[in-house]
């Protein structure tokens, strides 16, 4: 097998990380249907199995809080065993449908949680991350979370903005952070929403690369608040042409 592409979406909340991150499985799968593709859902919100009409019933912090609980328990013998057990619950925690598998982290950890859990946890998902071709991580709105949680190297960094000053601000925290973490190989941006030509001739984003501008997708936008799945987004949608456009620009594609 090649080396596995790990593509992990950031920025602030409320700029369409999730959508594309949907989108990004999609193109994948339709691109090569013999790849192994694993969407990853790191946002406390759940929103990629929705985008990707996958129903989650168990995620990666279910496990974590059962090794808490018992832990906090004094059960010595019993902390051995969840522990051996974790890799198999994650395993079967993920959803598999035919075209591609889903993982959904949970909620973040609270004041009760331990970093050798965490350290456990991300170490197994990692190794399962082996074994698909490609990764897509939806993130919450930052990076440290999915190092945290999830693991401590993404391939292609893809930074997801608005045309806004603090989304560009935000993405550009973001790209700091994973640079003096050495977590990635190589990072981008999409300006998404773009309203008009106007407005994309003005944004500036410094020293991050511009993979692609998106503009606003009224259909996109119509879809997100029924909650259908955007597998089922028309071919010609322009999120489609521009996020296509940003995948073969850093090489995702």
């Amino acid at each position: 097998m090649n080396t596995t592409k790990v593509i992990a979406f950031a920025g602030k909340g409320g700029v369409g990380k999730t959508s594309l991150a949907a989108l990004t499985v999609r193109l994948l799968v339709e691109r090569n249907p013999e790849a192994r593709v694993l969407a990853i859902d790191a946002d406390p919100a759940v929103g990629l199995s929705t985008a990707l009409g996958v129903e989650v019933t168990h995620t990666v912090d279910d496990i974590r809080k059962k090794f808490i609980e018992t832990v906090e328990k004094g059960k010595k013998k019993e902390v051995i065993e969840v522990l051996n057990e974790a890799h198999y619950e994650i395993t079967d925690s993920i959803v598999e449908t035919e075209r591609f598998a889903f993982l959904a982290i949970g909620r973040p950890e609270n004041a009760g949680c331990y970093c050798s859990v965490n350290s456990f946890l991300k170490e197994t998902i990692s190794v399962l991350a082996e074994q698909f071709d490609y990764v897509v991580i939806d993130g919450e709105a930052g990076i440290e979370q999915i190092n945290r949680r999830v693991m401590e190297k993404v391939t292609h960094l893809i930074l997801v903005s608005d045309a806004s000053k603090k989304g560009i601000g935000v993405i550009h925290t973001i790209r700091d952070v994973a640079k003096e973490l050495g977590m990635y190989n190589r990072a981008g941006a999409i300006i998404n929403r773009i309203k008009n030509e106007t407005v994309q001739n003005i944004v500036d984003t410094g020293d991050i690369d511009i993979l692609s501008f998106i503009p606003e997708d009224d259909a996109l936008g119509l879809m997100d608040v029924e909650g259908r799945s955007l597998l089922e987004l028309n071919e010609s949608a322009p999120a489609l042409k521009g996020l296509r456009e940003a995948l073969v620009q850093i090489n995702v594609i």
